[in-house]
């Protein structure tokens, strides 16, 4: 495994990928954890008498100059967290990109602008690849929010790179989720949240015969209700997966895994609702409502399925949490996990957010930058960035 702390940096350009593809609001970032998630790596190529030149896309600019989804605050804010200077480029390809590179001194970080303006990035071209890797002369992947991406300044740079290596965030990574995939301490629990089975079907398969016990919430959770013949009102259910969602349930029976299901609700008529319209237990759904949270009862039996966990992965809010009136046991479940005495693993966008807002988060021993890559690295799908570099 190729990691960046068994290369030789000294007064060499290094292009590094990063994922600083962080919230904006009217020109503001609204969250800089992305950003401070790259330091170790960009400090240590200064260290090292390196020479950062730093690249991310930002949003979905679709191939084109979009100035309102330039990285320039990203480059604002790491001045103050780096305290220096970082320079901007006006592109990321480009005669004009490369004599700025050209004049770079050990010491100086240059940050180019929006790989995603340029339509190559997401095709893998070969011609942008190639642009790109000749303003470095080590290549450091330090992004695992895309590894699962075919792009271009994922894969197809390496092609190109005189020499190339993962960054301290993606050892970090791949570090503690092959762990708690291959040699978790145990019990081993899953969480498994969010809106629907279609996204979690993979790891759920994956994962059925590998962990001791599953808790099923969110909406997902009311798939698995509504095939086993229960009454689900108006709640959103993919009545396709019924027949996946019994498979796995068996497959975790015959593999002597716990499966949790919620057992009451905090319902609503809709998602924008001002206040519920009760709790219910699973059998006795209204027809005119939407299971839009986990209940109380629900919330003292996941708590209990976690009291002796030494492994937790969490995937998935435990239902609409973005409305205060259905975020309770979503909350709930953060501060469960959070008292875990031993490995708890947080992935996914929603999830990032939850405990943060939550304000524990300093208590999850890791939280991972990946969305979709996270999802897939749990699925045991192979992840082409991760594959170029032998990672």
């Amino acid at each position: 495994m190729a990691f960046i702390d068994a290369a030789q940096l000294d007064k060499k350009r290094v292009l590094i990928r990063l994922d600083l593809n962080v919230p904006l609001q009217d020109g503001l970032i609204q969250d800089d954890s992305r950003i401070r998630e790259a330091l170790p790596t960009i400090k240590h190529v200064l260290k090292m008498n390196g020479i950062p030149i730093l690249c991310s896309h930002l949003g979905k600019p679709k191939g084109e100059r979009n100035q309102g989804l330039s990285l320039q605050p990203v480059a604002k804010r790491l001045s103050q967290l780096l305290e220096r200077e970082i320079k901007m480029a006006p592109d990321c390809i480009g005669s004009e990109v490369k004599d700025l590179v050209n004049r770079l001194e050990p010491g100086e970080v240059l940050l180019l602008e929006n790989l995603r303006f340029h339509s190559g990035e997401t095709k893998n071209d070969k011609e942008f690849s190639r642009q790109l890797a000749e303003l470095g002369d080590v290549f450091v992947n330090d992004a695992f929010g895309v590894v699962h991406r075919k792009h271009a300044s994922v894969v197809g740079v390496v092609d190109y790179a005189p020499a190339s290596y993962g960054g301290f965030l993606l050892k970090k990574e791949t570090e503690y989720l092959r762990k708690a995939l291959l040699n978790p301490d145990r019990p081993f629990v899953l969480i498994a949240g969010g809106a629907k089975v279609s996204t979690k079907l993979g790891v759920l398969s994956n994962l059925a015969d590998k962990v001791d016990r599953v808790i099923v919430g969110g909406a997902m959770a009311n798939t698995f209700l509504k095939a086993q013949g229960f009454g689900t009102g108006l709640s959103l259910v993919e009545p396709e997966l019924q027949d996946d969602a019994l498979q796995i349930m068996n497959r975790t029976k015959k593999n002597k895994v716990s499966f949790y299901f919620p057992v009451d609700f905090v319902t609503g008529r809709d998602v924008k609702a001002s206040q519920p319209s009760g709790i219910h237990p699973y059998q006795d759904i209204p027809a005119q409502d939407m299971m839009l949270d986990i209940g109380p009862a629900s919330h003292t039996l996941f708590a209990e399925a976690l009291k002796d966990a030494k492994t937790v992965i969490w995937n998935g809010p435990m239902g609409a949490f973005e409305n205060p009136v259905f975020s309770q046991g979503s909350f709930g479940m953060a501060e469960t996990v959070a008292g875990v005495q031993g490995t708890t693993i947080i992935g996914g966008g929603d999830t990032d957010s939850l405990v943060h807002k939550s304000g524990v988060h300093e208590s999850i021993s890791f939280i991972s930058t990946g969305g979709g890559s996270f999802l897939e690295f749990m699925e045991g799908k192979e992840l082409p960035g991760l594959k170029v570099l032998g990672i």
